[in-house]
Order: structure tokens, then C-alpha cells, then sequence
């Protein structure tokens, strides 16, 4: 598995600021983790979501492909503690 940090640069308050996702060795997201400017969180896995949070279908391009691609975005990848820690605080407020 491999975890991932998105800052999203944007003026959108309809659009999350923050992406988080737990991807797997095929480059599939498995959990993803959305917030908002105003705090709030969607939550997402295979068997569910909590909103508007919802897995991206493809596999997901390489850090340094996406961060090339897009400007706007500012992908980092972090430790599975990392992202285990937030998805537990996440996850508790967004249900």
C-alpha cells in the first residue's frame, strides 16, 4: 500500500482543500479521506461513502506525473501512521 497527502490550491468552497488516499499496489484508490475549507470531512471506501467522497475509478498517476500536470496540485506521499490517524479523526467526523 502507499499513502498520499493532495493539497488542492483553489478558491472553490465546493471542492475539498485536502485529499487523502490509501492506494494499492495497482495504483487503485482503497480509502480516501476529502476536507473541506470549513473543516469538514467525506470518507470513502469500496463499500461505502459519507457524501459526496467517492474512489477514483482508474488507477491513480504517479506523484510526479500529477504534480506536473496540475500546478494547483501538491501531492506528498506520507506513512501509513500518518494517514491512519487522520482517517480514525476523520472518519469519526464525518459520520
Amino acid at each position: 500500500m502507499k499513502y498520499i497527502r493532495l493539497k488542492w490550491n483553489h478558491t472553490n468552497p465546493d471542492e475539498p482543500v485536502w485529499l487523502f488516499s490509501e492506494v494499492d499496489d495497482k495504483g487503485k484508490e482503497v480509502r480516501k479521506i476529502e476536507c473541506f475549507r470549513n473543516g469538514f470531512c467525506d470518507v470513502a471506501t469500496a463499500e461505502s461513502s459519507s457524501g459526496s467522497a467517492a474512489l477514483m475509478t482508474l488507477p491513480l498517476p504517479d506523484l510526479s506525473q500529477l504534480a506536473k500536470r496540475d500546478p494547483e496540485f501538491e501531492p506528498q506521499e506520507i506513512t501509513k501512521e500518518e494517514f491512519e490517524e487522520i482517517w480514525k479523526k476523520r472518519q469519526f467526523k464525518a459520520s
